[in-house]
């Protein structure tokens, strides 16, 4: 729903009472404060549903004051608070929402060690009374959009690197020579095969015919008779031991097939992500960098949002967990590396990107990492530079609008 917070911070003498809820998945708890910290309801349970919506604006609405007079603070909870907050905006209040970072560190400060809701919903009311509440940054519907659909398409090309391991394991006790054939034997064809005969012993029972009709289905100008006699060759001379050979097989087959299901999903989820990006104009200067692909730059999107919240680009590195800290008691001083707070699946793009620009002829970053090397600085370090000169022209092409210039990363030749 939301995520770190952003640089402004709430001023809580602006508002007659304040309101903290704690979200569960199915209860939420509630408590009201004045400014003066007095409490005017005590923590109080209510549905995470209609009903407890309705109870909450009731018992709000008896303070008999208007809505831009009450401060309600939420903590973000993935899709938990959602609705509710949605609610709540239509009648009018302001919203605070609060990274649980924000409330864990005020708890731990005060010696509020406890994790019920009960203190929870006080403690977020607290912290709004306390000044130093930094109000969340809650995406649009466009950046929500970018967000759904890039993180389920990690989830998914994870899972479908899962499953192409799967299968690449069974076949090395089911029929390790398949790969003799197939060097990739989770493409298509490969696991067509695989689905309707999945071992060496099924395949040397279905025989070249029932093969080769398989291969003519799915890849007619590629394969064909003498394929199909190739794999019944190897089959008839596999060292399969046969172990389990019934249920490796149930195994190899339900991969394959839950392989086709995810690449088909992962098609879906491109085709979206592809007509968000041809809709965006915040994203024209991302598509203009060649090193971004168009994964990277939807991922930009979704994880950066709206990067006018940010008043200088070093926040933006912060944010991203791409700023250097060093951990330091008394005399001893630690290595400096990454915060890496923030959003770890830009990180990982950026990495793959920079790793990409190094051998890319004519990038910029590439001739950037290659002078910083000649300079004698380390690779990896050189690498986590790249990345943050990536961020940083990300992050400024998102702000002006601008197109891509190479050379405002670098010029000339490497060395």
């Amino acid at each position: 729903m939301a995520e770190a917070s952003t640089t402004e911070v709430l001023d809580p003498s602006a508002f007659t009472y304040v309101v903290g809820i704690d979200i569960g998945s199915e209860t939420c708890c509630f408590t009201v404060l004045t400014p003066q910290k007095q409490v005017v309801v005590k923590p109080t349970d209510l549905a995470n549903a209609a009903s407890g919506f309705a109870y909450l604006q009731e018992r709000i609405a008896r303070l008999g004051v208007a809505p831009e007079q009450v401060v309600v603070g939420l903590e973000a909870t993935s899709r938990y608070g959602e609705n509710l907050f949605q609610f709540l905006q239509r009648q009018g209040y302001h919203l605070c929402l609060l990274h649980p970072r924000q409330t864990h560190e005020f708890a731990k400060q005060r010696g509020l060690r406890a994790k019920t809701d009960r203190l929870d919903a006080s403690t977020i009311a607290r912290v709004l009374l306390s000044g130093e509440a930094r109000v969340g940054y809650v995406p649009d519907e466009q950046i929500a959009s970018y967000r759904e659909l890039v993180r389920l398409h990690t989830q998914l090309s994870d899972e479908l690197a899962r499953d192409k391991n799967e299968i690449q394991g069974l076949l090395v006790v089911l029929f390790p020579e398949f790969t003799q054939v197939f060097a990739d034997p989770c493409r298509l064809t490969a696991t067509a095969v695989l689905q309707a005969y999945p071992s060496a012993k099924a395949i040397r029972s279905a025989g070249v015919d029932a093969i080769a009709a398989i291969l003519r289905a799915t890849a007619p100008r590629n394969y064909g008779r003498d394929t199909a006699q190739r794999l019944v060759d190897l089959a008839e001379r596999s060292i399969s031991s046969d172990l389990a050979v019934e249920a490796r097989s149930l195994s190899l087959q339900i991969w394959c097939d839950q392989l086709h299901h995810t690449a088909a999903h992962l098609a879906q989820i491109e085709e979206q992500i592809a007509q968000l990006l041809s809709h965006d104009r915040s994203a024209k200067g991302l598509q203009g960098v060649p090193e971004f692909g168009s994964k990277t730059v939807a991922v930009l999107r979704a994880e950066l949002g709206e990067v006018v919240r940010f008043h200088r680009l070093d926040q933006v590195v912060a944010y991203v967990g791409m700023d250097i800290e060093i951990k330091q008691s008394g005399k001893w001083q630690g290595k400096a590396k990454l915060s890496k707070r923030g959003s770890g699946l830009v990180r990982r793009m950026l990495y793959m990107a920079a790793m990409r620009c190094i051998w890319l002829p004519g990038s910029a970053f590439g001739i950037y990492y290659h002078r910083l090397l000649a300079r004698g600085v380390e690779k990896m370090t050189a690498l986590m530079a790249v990345m943050r000169k990536m961020l940083v022209i990300a992050a400024y092409l998102l702000r002006t609008g601008e197109d891509y210039d190479p050379t405002r990363v670098a010029t000339g030749p490497a060395g």
